[in-house]
């Protein structure tokens, strides 16, 4: 057992550090999972703690496995037996198992899923006879998780409007439905075991006795609940080994409270704090650019993160005209870093703030027949609520669209069920007829031949939607497409359906509307057009496993590394999101993600951003993030298309206002040759032959555009495209 030899001092320290509260803040790519590990290996294979006097938790399955595997490779099988070694959840649901009588369920309990939670909310909602547009399933289920994860019961709910009134009768009836059904849900098990060991001292004597040592992973991301858990547990022995990193805390719309570190250090005053700081992942120019960013929250405990794996280049920064040009500059730059053999395809990342953010993306890569691998969500014309909208406007083009009628005419809710769907469809084939084109003819009423195959209401609900449809139709001819959009959905009251004032429905509008500013593109065009155009690209499954680029959210990115980040939408609205705006706490944790997200980076970190943002015809200036502001021109290479970089130029005009002189302006780049001119074949590692149509000098650099037989007319800087001449 020779592992504490290839420690560095702060991970030894941490590793080897005595009894007590102990406080590792690991910066990233510090090897916090190494230090937890190899932790519980020292414990063990030093000290003589037996395994099964030690519990370490953190979040997923897959980290818990993880760990696991770890000790296990240190220790062998053999001597890590009896370690308890798993999630929040699991090992709650252990313990309330074990201590049942205590509880208002058996141990034969069930664990309640997500789908569960909103069936039984909306059963509440029914017997308080509220209404689930008033009071969505989804927000209320949200408020009800927030209490759990704060330890509020439902008689403690706190009022202060008629809302909250409400959701404390709806939540007292939530919980009566869970135990009568003998259920817990997700939030119950961190909670029962929290009010178990507070409300029964010998049953946490128990607990706090055996475990003399609790260890957590990702302590950063904990909540009230799990901190006062975890302090239940550590009581006996005081032993609370916690690592984490409050700057990559980003996860406070999930019930994470970042404060926890601060809690741990007010209630553990002799604790010992580490600081990990050596990062073993990034090049030391990415790091400066990171602690340029996270250094300006306020109230942290600075870290100087440093590493032994050189400089490295300066950071790229692009300014695009549009959010065409940013989506296409990032698949450029891949392909020509994949050319030039700088870099394989697996190694770069492409992330954004929000999933309505890949559309472009994916489309850019589509067009470059380039494929790509879509992390943490499906791809964007995959998304339920993007195919929704297009079957609305597939079954306005064609009403005898069967599939599409089936998707939506019960989307949303209108009391249209299966039997009386398959009852029209049967009345419809019987008359000869499609199915859409009976439906527009019950908008007649009684006097359509359909009507007396349906009860009232049924025929009722058919009616209505079949009155829409007709109308719908009768706008083809005259409307354009963002115009009959905007009716489709205002009429089907879609928009209001997916508005239930959760994290998730604010991000499924999104995407409605950047399906909406494509359609913005087509004003000049017809719906079969745009609907082709959709078809084309939705069905080319374009995500692909192994060595291929990966697009994620920020989100989902914390924890991975790459050797190329792109971090894309550097706009303000965009990173910080402007739902932000209004919070300094969210502001704080938007600075946050985006730090998580330059720190992803191991070798190079491209930053863009859009001059204009909104597809083409419906484009909105915007303002570049201000996070951008807190890195030092002098970490940054590369300008915009506008001929500068933004940064130098929101400067200027800060001095501007201020009346402050102006600094003397840069000398402009030296020309370079150019090299390449109109009519030249030429031949491209990726793209084969090719065509000059174009060549021009912009800022020092030769700006080519080519027509290329495979994937259409490219623009590439000569520097790093490696073209090869073929004919002058």
């Amino acid at each position: 057992m020779d592992f504490l030899e290839k420690l560095n001092p702060a991970q030894k320290q941490s590793v080897t550090a005595g009894e007590g509260g102990i406080l590792v803040l690991a910066g990233p790519g510090s090897g916090k999972t190494r230090v937890l590990t190899q932790r519980v290996a020292y414990l063990i294979g030093y000290l003589g703690v037996r395994p099964y006097q030690m519990l370490a938790v953190t979040f997923t399955n897959k980290a818990a496995r993880e760990m696991e595997h770890r000790v296990q490779q240190l220790l062998g099988e053999e001597m890590t037996r009896g370690l308890l070694l798993g999630t929040f959840h699991s090992t709650c649901a252990r313990i309330l198992r074990r201590e049942s009588e205590r509880l208002p369920v058996s141990n034969e309990f069930v664990i309640f899923d997500a789908d569960d939670q909103q069936k039984i909310v909306k059963n509440a909602l029914k017997e308080l006879n509220l209404s689930d547009k008033q009071y969505r399933p989804p927000l209320i289920h949200a408020a009800i998780s927030r209490a759990k994860n704060e330890l509020i019961e439902p008689a403690n709910y706190p009022v202060v409007t008629y809302q909250d009134e409400a959701i404390k009768r709806i939540y007292e009836v939530y919980q009566r439905l869970l135990r009568a059904s003998n259920g817990v849900d997700f939030d119950d098990l961190l909670l029962l075991t929290t009010q178990l060991l507070e409300q029964h001292p010998t049953v946490r004597e128990k607990y706090a006795s055996r475990f003399h040592h609790v260890l957590v992973d990702e302590f950063q991301d904990t909540n009230i609940a799990q901190y006062t858990l975890l302090k239940h547990l550590a009581s006996a022995h005081g032993n609370l080994f916690v690592v984490g990193d409050p700057d990559q805390s980003v996860y406070g719309w999930r019930g994470a409270d970042y404060r926890n570190v601060q809690r741990f250090e007010r209630d553990f005053p002799s604790a010992q704090v580490i600081l990990l700081e050596q990062n073993y992942r990034s090049r030391q120019m990415i790091l400066d650019a990171a602690m340029a960013v996270i250094d300006k929250a306020p109230g942290r405990r600075k870290k100087k993160l440093f590493s032994d794996r050189g400089q490295g280049e300066k950071i790229t920064f692009y300014e695009a005209l549009d959010d065409y040009a940013e989506a296409s500059f990032v698949v450029d730059t891949i392909a020509q870093l994949v050319a030039s053999r700088q870099f394989e395809p697996g190694d770069c990342a492409v992330m954004y703030r929000t999933n309505a953010q890949s559309r472009l993306l994916e489309e850019a890569f589509l067009a470059a027949r380039l494929p790509y691998r879509l992390v943490g969500a499906q791809r964007f014309y995959g998304r339920r609520e993007v195919k929704d909208v297009i079957a609305y406007l597939r079954l306005v083009q064609n009403p005898e669209d069967e599939i599409s009628l089936e998707r939506i005419i019960n989307v949303p809710a209108r009391g249209v069920g299966e039997k009386t769907l398959l009852t029209l469809r049967q009345a419809a084939r019987v008359a000869g007829a499609s199915t859409g084109s009976a439906l527009m003819d019950l908008a007649r009423g009684s006097n359509s031949p359909y009507w007396g195959n349906f009860t009232g209401r049924a025929a009722l609900a058919l009616a209505d939607f079949g009155i829409h449809l007709a109308n719908w139709r009768s706008l083809l001819a005259t409307a354009t497409v963002p115009e009959l959009f905007d009716q489709v959905l205002k009429d089907a009251k879609y928009l209001e359906s997916l508005d239930d004032g959760t994290e998730e429905g604010k991000d499924r509008l999104d995407n409605v509307k950047e399906l909406r500013r494509l359609a913005e593109e087509y004003a000049t065009r017809t719906l079969a057009e745009f609907l082709e155009n959709v078809a084309l690209v939705a069905d080319q499954d374009t995500i692909t496993e192994g060595n291929v680029p990966t697009l994620l959210t920020m989100h989902a990115a914390k924890g991975l590394e790459f050797g190329v980040v792109f971090i894309t939408g550097l706009d303000d609205g965009v990173i910080p999101h402007s739902r932000s705006f209004d919070s300094r706490e969210q502001m704080e944790e938007e600075r946050r993600l985006f730090y998580v997200g330059i720190t992803r980076a191991k070798e190079r970190l491209y930053l863009l951003r859009a001059m204009r943002r909104g597809g083409r015809g419906y484009a909105e200036e915007t303002i570049e993030s201000r996070f951008l502001e807190d890195i030092p021109v002098e970490f940054l290479q590369g300008r915009g298309r506008a001929g500068r970089s933004s940064r130098t130029f929101h400067r200027s005009m800060s001095q501007t206002w201020s009346s402050a002189p102006a600094a003397p302006a840069a000398p402009p780049p030296v020309p370079a040759s150019q090299q390449y001119r109109p009519g030249m074949r030429v031949k491209h590692a990726l793209w084969a032959e090719g065509i000059v149509i174009e060549s021009r000098l912009q800022d020092g650099e030769e700006i080519v555009e080519i027509a290329f037989a495979s994937v259409g007319t490219k623009r590439v800087m000569a520097s790093l495209a490696k073209l090869e001449i073929l004919t002058h």
